[in-house]
């Protein structure tokens, strides 16, 4: 590539820089500081019990009544903690994705810090791999519109951390581009459709990342 790269694109104006973890909250954790020990207790439980429904049985067989049962408490604190079933997929997602910004952030190596940048992409690629095929139904429930998907915050906390390890593993390229083309690699609704309506291996589909990673970064494919 060209060492002369294009003017960086625009960033949105609330945009958040990859070394910041992001609030993705729907407005229900705000008081989360405030919460008594017990309540934040319970409402964690609540949050793997609903968790392990999804992985069992999809998001679209989701309940509160499910939720209250799995977690062996009553139906009304659910209620409570979450307004609606809508307010439980976003608190379940907003959940899943704080874990995983913590892990890039400041979990052990190779997805957090402390790694090549080469070995932190590869890693990065499995780690969502494995995350969307595990919570396929819920990411695909919680999918943001079409004038939203390139500018919510998940995306662009993801695009960030992508192109900041594309700057030092590729210095020559343009990492705002790049970042985008590897994410779509990684998208949800693709995964979805690889796996479950053309049957694709997961395997394949990690296989894939890295030889994508090796080609755009000019190295070779990972053992």
């Amino acid at each position: 590539m060209s060492a002369a790269l294009p003017p960086s694109f625009p960033m949105p104006p609330d945009a958040v820089g990859p070394s910041e973890l992001l609030q993705l909250g729907t407005g229900a954790e705000e008081d989360e500081p405030c919460l008594r020990a017990d309540a934040a207790r319970n409402r964690a439980r609540l949050l793997e019990a609903a968790g392990r429904l999804v992985a069992e049985h999809g998001a679209a067989a989701l309940t509160m009544e499910a939720v209250a049962v799995e977690a062996r408490v009553g139906k009304g604190t659910v209620f409570r903690r979450f307004g609606d079933r809508t307010g439980l997929l976003a608190a379940l997602l907003d959940h899943s994705e704080r874990k995983f910004q913590a892990a890039l952030l400041s979990g052990p190596p190779p997805l957090g810090p402390g790694a090549p940048p080469l070995e932190r992409l590869r890693a990065f690629g499995c780690a969502l791999l494995r995350r969307s095929i595990d919570e396929l139904d819920l990411q695909l429930a919680a999918e943001p519109s079409a004038e939203r998907r390139h500018t919510a915050a998940p995306r662009r906390f993801l695009l960030g951390h992508l192109a900041l390890l594309l700057r030092e593993a590729v210095p020559d390229g343009d990492s705002e581009l790049l970042s985008h083309t590897l994410l779509a690699y990684l998208d949800a609704a693709l995964i979805h459709h690889l796996t479950a309506q053309c049957g694709l291996p997961p395997e394949r589909l990690r296989t894939g990342w890295l030889d994508l990673v090796a080609r755009m970064t000019r190295t070779d494919p990972a053992v």
